[in-house]
């Protein structure tokens, strides 16, 4: 029991959840975006890993973010899941 009490949360997509869809999302994108600000110019990969995840969360909020409609909704967790650990080192070191 005290194991479970123990566990430290690794990201932001399961530290909100239970949280309103949108915030959840505008937490995780806040935290790329300062991920890829804090990026070295040598991280090739992680930066085109970061951008494109971006690109698609900007894709998917053009309409209302806080009422989407079911499809928009279910795309949004999936890409809170599908990223939920890209960059996790970085995000980590930011929030000590």
């Amino acid at each position: 029991m005290s194991a479970i009490l123990n566990l430290e949360i690794k990201n932001t997509t399961d530290a909100t959840r239970g949280q309103p869809l949108a915030a959840r999302v505008l937490a995780r994108k806040d935290e790329l975006e300062d991920a890829l600000a804090d990026l070295a110019p040598r991280e090739v990969l992680l930066r085109q890993a970061i951008e494109t995840a971006l690109a698609t969360v900007y894709s998917l909020m053009t309409g209302d973010l806080v009422h989407p409609s079911d499809v928009i909704a279910r795309d949004l967790n999936r890409w809170l899941e599908r990223n939920k650990h890209l960059a996790q080192e970085i995000t980590r070191a930011q929030r000590r």
